[in-house]
């Protein structure tokens, strides 16, 4: 078994989980494992009702990180205001990338997705997918940034709301 870097966490840190989105870390625990005692971050995804046990040692692996800076912040909020860039691929093709950016816990490519998904009012509605899509990247993208900036939900998914209006407007 390779020893990967171990991340320094503690509990009551916010870390993002790739597939999960911004979790708090409630504890750090020991447990036995098929006879291997192993290091656990037990992590909470509250909103999701979710408790997740990490190997302190896999965490780095996983993609586990500490949540972004604020120059990555203002960068992905910047992401949003560009052009969306729709490719003329698939459907299917399209969801699926736009599937690995959500999962890839980057913020940057998360704002991306709800760049490329937003839709105004006059513009032709959105498949069902399509809003699935878009409503799980503004969920992940909305948590981080509040996370990351010290506010709560509602701020945060208002200053989002605000960049991509501003934008139709512009456009």
């Amino acid at each position: 078994m390779t020893k990967t870097k171990k991340l320094d966490f503690r509990p009551n840190d916010f870390v993002v989980y790739p597939a999960h989105g911004v979790g708090k870390i409630v504890s750090i625990e020991e447990q036995e494992v098929a006879g291997f005692k192993l290091e656990l971050f037990v992590i909470s995804f509250d909103k999701d009702k979710m408790t997740l046990h990490v190997p302190t040692h896999k965490a780095t692996e996983v993609g586990m990180r500490a949540l972004s800076a604020p120059d990555v912040v203002s960068k992905a909020m910047s992401t949003l205001k560009g052009r969306a860039k729709v490719k003329r691929a698939m459907w299917s093709r399209r969801a699926q990338e736009y599937e690995q950016k959500i999962n890839s816990g980057d913020l940057i490519a998360i704002a991306e997705v709800v760049r490329d998904l937003h839709r105004t009012d006059d513009q032709r509605e959105q498949s069902y997918s399509e809003r699935q899509l878009y409503e799980a990247a503004l969920e992940r993208l909305t948590r981080e940034i509040a996370a990351a900036s010290e506010m709560d939900e509602d701020a945060a998914q208002k200053q989002i709301d605000d960049v991509l209006v501003s934008r139709a407007a512009a456009a």
